[in-house]
């Protein structure tokens, strides 16, 4: 899926992270969302390593990443421990400043890491993802039953991490059906990668971790910041799928307006939750154009 692409582990200062790169132009970190890995943008990245420098990761917890401890607050598993890893990755490469897209859990170690690090962040691209700390304190029984594992995943140990251990590829395939398309859409190579990395009880505690301390420190450090007035200023796309939650439950940009200052555009496709492999053709050119515009 990545032929031209090097692959190798990044350690920093509290993961191993798996790292792909490849393309020339200026550095791209596209980072992957829940239950994924970076084979989620296998369909889109080729195509933009012709006009960047791309950088493919793996979120510590997931995929082939390592899977530090939590810590009793969960904190190893916070979006300000993952942004850490992803800053030390790029800075690895020689890139102390770069482009940066995220979708889903990706999109939220993005906007952490806009506000953590706003010096390294020339651009960013948020996809299908509405800030936490506007989801958990606006919760309406519409996006909670939409957004069931939230709710299920944040469980005290052991009980999610026994449940969907159980049947790991019943769960994933349930969790991907969002819409009526059920996983027609996903490549069977990358649906499988999915599973099997699912299917590693260690992978499940730490999709769980990463679930409990975003209810617990991750909406702590945001309340701090929101009322701090501390936002996003990097220059900033909005994207989202129309047919997905985002689309149909929310106003995405009116939301985001409350969260980011520069705004430069928003779009959507004609997708549910997963643009990247609902809709690949229109999410590459919304994201290459994005990204290559002069400001």
């Amino acid at each position: 899926m990545f032929e031209n692409f090097s692959k190798s582990i990044t350690k920093t200062s509290g993961a191993d992270i798996v790292t792909l790169k490849g393309g020339e132009g200026p550095p791209l970190l596209l980072m992957h969302g829940n239950p994924f890995t970076h084979v989620t943008w296998h369909k889109i990245a080729p195509r933009l390593a012709k006009h960047f420098t791309l950088v493919l990761t793996d979120l510590r917890g997931y995929g082939d990443s390592s899977k530090p401890p939590g810590g009793d607050d969960h904190s190893g598993y916070s979006f300000r421990s993952m942004a850490q890893d992803q800053v030390e990755v790029m800075q690895s490469l020689g890139f102390d400043k770069f482009y940066a897209a995220g979708h889903d859990r990706g999109a939220r170690v993005l906007h952490r890491m806009c506000l953590d690090h706003e010096d390294k962040v020339l651009r960013a691209g948020f996809i299908d993802m509405l800030p936490q700390h506007y989801l958990l304190n606006n919760v309406t029984r519409q996006w909670g039953t939409f957004s069931w594992h939230w709710f299920f995943m944040t469980q005290a140990f052991p009980t999610p991490e026994t449940m969907m251990g159980a049947d790991p590829e019943f769960f994933i395939r349930r969790k991907l059906s969002k819409t009526d398309q059920g996983v027609s859409f996903f490549d069977p190579a990358a649906l499988a990668e999915y599973i099997r990395c699912i299917k590693n009880p260690e992978v499940i505690h730490a999709m769980c971790e990463d679930y409990r301390a975003t209810f617990g420190v991750d909406l702590t450090m945001d309340t701090e910041d929101y009322e701090a007035g501390k936002r996003v200023t990097a220059p900033s796309l909005i994207l989202w799928g129309k047919k997905g939650g985002v689309g149909r439950n929310h106003d995405a940009a009116e939301v985001w307006s409350h969260y980011a200052t520069k705004i430069l555009q928003t779009a959507t496709v004609p997708s549910g939750h997963y643009l990247q492999e609902e809709c690949p053709d229109e999410t590459y050119e919304v994201l290459q154009e994005f990204f290559s515009r002069k400001i």
